[in-house]
C-alpha cells in the first residue's frame, strides 16, 4: 500500500469515526472558502485522491455545518467518485438519505440516478436498473430536462445490454440532441453507445458513420479519452463485415487505454471480438488466448453479457477436437454460471439467446462426460453397469422434463384463459351496477342514512380516494362521520364485499386501467407499482392482484407487453 492510498484512508477512517462529533478539523485556510472554489480544487486534483479528499471533506464539512441539503449530496458525491468499491455505494446512499430530507425531487431523483450508475459501473444491470426507475419517479415530476434525458440515456444502456436495441435507439438519439450543444461528455457517450446499437442491427453503415462522428467530435471538443471507445466500435462493426483484419487493428489500437481505464467490461468486449477474429480466420489457438481473457474477467469480475457467452460455446467446441474432457468440463461450469448469473441479471435475456446448448442439454452432457472419464480409467467390467446407470438416467431426465413441460403448458393455459377473461370485462365494460336495488330495508339502520352512505361511497370512488394508505374500517367510517356498524352493513348490502375486498379490488382496477393505456407503467418495479395503487407493502399488492385477477401481476404485464407489440 502506497503513501497516498495510506493518508486517503485515513482520512476517510477518522471522518467517517469523527465528523458526527464536530471533532474533524479542517484547516482555516479551507474553512473560509466557498463550494466553487472548494469543488474546483477538487475535480483539478481528482486523480491525486488522497489530496482530493482533503477538499470533499472540506466541502461537506461546510455543507453541514449550514444544513444545506443539496450541497451536502453534492459533497457526497465527490467523495463516491474517488471512492472504490462498495465505498462507492455507501456515499451513494448517503446522497438518497440527505436529498429525501430536503423534500426536492429533482434532487432525489439524481441522487438515485448516481447509486444507479454506481451499479451499472459495477456492471450489475438490475440494481443499476431498479434504482433508474426510481429516479424516474421522482424526475418526471420535474421539469429539470437535464435531468429528464439523463434517466433516458441510463434506461437506454440498459435496454442496449437487454437486447432491445430499438428502443435503445429512439432514447439515445433524443438523448444526443439534447446534450449536443452544451454536454460534450454526455453526448459522446449517446453517439458510442449509438453505434453499438446500429451494428447491433446490422445497420453497418450508420454504425461507420456515427462513429467517425464520434471521432471527430472528441478531437473538436479536445475530449481525447473517448476516441479509443469509437475505434472499438469501428473495430467491432468491422468484424460483422467480415473485414476481420482491420477489424483486429482497429479493436488491438484501443484496448490497452481502455485496460488502462479499469474499464474491465469494454476490456472483456475487445478480446472477445479479437478471438473472434482469429476464430474466423482459422488461427484457432490465437483465439483461444484471447478467449481466455474474457473468461479470466469472468471469474474474476463476475462480468458477462449475452454476446459474450459465446466464449465458453467455442471453447468447448475447441477442446471438443483436441478430445480434452477436463477442459470441456470446466467451460461447461463456466457457461452454466454465465447463464445462471444472466438469467438472475435479466430474466428474458437467456430467452433471446439462441443457445448450443440449453440448461438441461449442459447437465446432461456434462454428466456424459464425467462418466466417459471414469469409464477409460475403470475396467471393462463396469461398461454394461455403466450404460444402464446412464440409460435409467436419461430416462429420469427425460421424464422429469416432460411433466415439468406438461405442468407448465397446463399453467399457462389456465393463466391465459384468466387474462383473456379480465380483457373482456374491461373491454366490453359490462360489470355488475355498483349499487344494486335495496328491496328489503336494511335493519337498524333508517332509508336516509343508507342513500347518504351510499352516496358517499360514491364520490369516494370517483374522487380515488381509495389511493390513500390506511383505510380500513374504522377510519373509513370517521370520514364518512358514521359508525362502522353501519359502515359495514352498508357495504355488505351495496358493494357485496368486506372492507378490505372493496378497497383492495378498486386498487387492483386502477392499477389494471393504467397497464393497460400508460406504457411507462409496465416498466415500473412491483414496489413502485404498489405505492402508486396505495399499498403499504409490495407483498400485499401482489396478493390482492392475485385474489382479484386469479393471475399474478408479472404474468398480468408480461401479456399486456404481447399484446401491444
Amino acid at each position: 500500500m502506497n503513501k497516498k492510498t495510506l493518508l486517503l484512508f485515513f482520512l476517510l477512517f477518522y471522518y467517517l469515526v469523527y465528523a458526527q462529533k464536530n471533532v474533524f478539523e479542517i484547516p482555516d485556510s479551507l474553512q473560509i472558502k466557498n463550494y466553487d472554489y472548494l469543488d474546483k480544487r477538487f475535480y483539478q486534483l481528482k486523480k491525486d485522491s488522497a489530496t482530493a479528499s482533503l477538499y470533499a471533506y472540506a466541502f461537506l464539512h461546510k455543507a453541514k455545518k449550514e444544513h444545506n441539503w443539496k450541497e451536502i449530496v453534492n459533497g457526497y458525491q465527490n467523495l463516491m467518485l474517488i471512492a472504490t468499491g462498495n465505498m462507492r455505494i455507501i456515499y451513494a446512499d448517503s446522497m438518497i438519505y440527505t436529498s429525501k430530507k430536503s423534500a426536492d425531487n429533482a434532487l432525489i431523483g439524481s441522487a438515485y440516478l448516481s447509486k444507479g450508475t454506481v451499479y451499472y459501473g459495477l456492471k450489475m444491470h438490475q440494481p443499476a436498473m431498479d434504482n433508474y426507475l426510481t429516479a424516474n419517479g421522482y424526475i418526471s415530476q420535474t421539469k429539470n430536462q437535464y435531468l429528464i434525458h439523463k434517466v433516458k440515456y441510463c434506461i437506454a444502456l440498459s435496454k442496449l445490454y437487454a437486447g432491445f436495441y430499438n428502443e435503445a435507439v429512439s432514447l439515445l438519439k433524443e438523448c444526443a440532441d439534447y446534450y449536443k450543444q452544451d454536454e460534450a461528455r454526455p453526448y459522446l457517450n449517446s453517439l458510442h453507445s449509438l453505434g453499438l446499437c446500429y451494428t447491433k442491427l446490422g445497420d453497418y453503415g450508420k454504425s461507420s458513420e456515427t462513429n467517425k462522428l464520434g471521432i471527430s467530435e472528441s478531437r473538436k471538443r479536445k475530449i481525447n479519452e473517448m476516441i479509443p471507445y469509437f475505434i472499438q466500435s469501428e473495430g467491432i462493426n468491422e468484424f460483422f463485415q467480415r473485414n476481420y483484419s482491420t477489424s483486429i487493428k482497429n479493436i488491438s489500437s484501443s484496448i490497452e487505454f481502455i485496460k488502462e481505464n479499469n474499464d474491465f467490461g469494454n476490456e472483456a468486449v475487445g478480446y472477445f471480438y479479437l478471438g473472434k477474429n482469429y476464430w474466423s480466420l482459422h488461427q484457432k489457438e490465437k483465439a483461444v488466448s484471447y478467449f481466455k481473457l474474457v473468461d479470466k474477467i469472468f471469474t474474476d469480475k463476475k462480468y458477462i453479457r449475452p454476446d459474450l457467452r459465446q466464449t465458453f460455446e467455442l471453447m468447448i467446441s475447441f477442446y471438443k477436437t483436441k478430445k480434452d474432457l477436463n477442459k470441456q468440463l470446466y467451460y461447461i461450469d463456466q457457461l452454466l454460471k454465465a447463464d445462471t448469473l444472466l438469467t438472475e441479471t435479466n430474466n428474458y435475456i437467456v430467452g433471446k439467446i439462441h443457445k448450443q446448448y440449453d440448461t438441461k442439454e449442459l447437465l446432461l452432457e456434462k454428466e456424459r462426460i464425467k462418466a466417459e472419464n471414469e469409464t477409460m480409467t475403470a475396467a471393462l467390467k463396469w461398461e454394461k453397469n455403466y450404460d444402464i446407470i446412464f440409460a435409467v438416467i436419461i430416462f429420469l431426465l427425460f421424464s422429469i422434463l416432460a411433466g415439468f413441460t406438461y405442468y407448465h403448458k397446463r399453467t399457462d393455459k389456465i393463466n391465459k384463459k384468466k387474462y383473456q377473461l379480465l380483457m373482456e370485462e374491461y373491454d366490453t365494460k359490462i360489470r355488475p351496477p355498483k349499487t344494486r336495488t335495496i328491496k328489503d330495508p336494511l335493519k337498524n339502520i333508517s332509508p336516509e342514512t343508507v342513500t347518504l352512505l351510499i352516496k358517499e361511497l360514491e364520490n369516494f370512488e370517483k374522487n380515488k380516494r381509495f389511493l390513500e394508505k390506511d383505510w380500513n374500517l374504522t377510519s373509513l367510517s370517521a370520514a364518512f362521520k358514521t359508525n362502522p356498524k353501519y359502515l359495514s352493513g352498508i357495504l355488505g348490502y351495496s358493494r357485496e364485499k368486506g372492507i378490505n375486498d372493496y378497497i383492495n379490488g378498486l386498487r387492483i382496477e386502477y392499477i389494471i386501467t393504467l397497464l393497460r393505456t400508460e406504457s411507462k407503467f409496465r416498466i415500473y418495479t412491483y414496489e413502485a407499482l404498489a405505492q402508486e395503487a396505495g399499498f403499504s407493502t409490495t407483498e400485499r399488492f401482489k396478493n390482492a392482484f392475485l385474489t382479484k385477477t386469479g393471475i399474478t401481476p408479472q404474468y398480468f404485464i408480461e401479456e399486456i407487453k404481447k399484446e401491444k407489440k
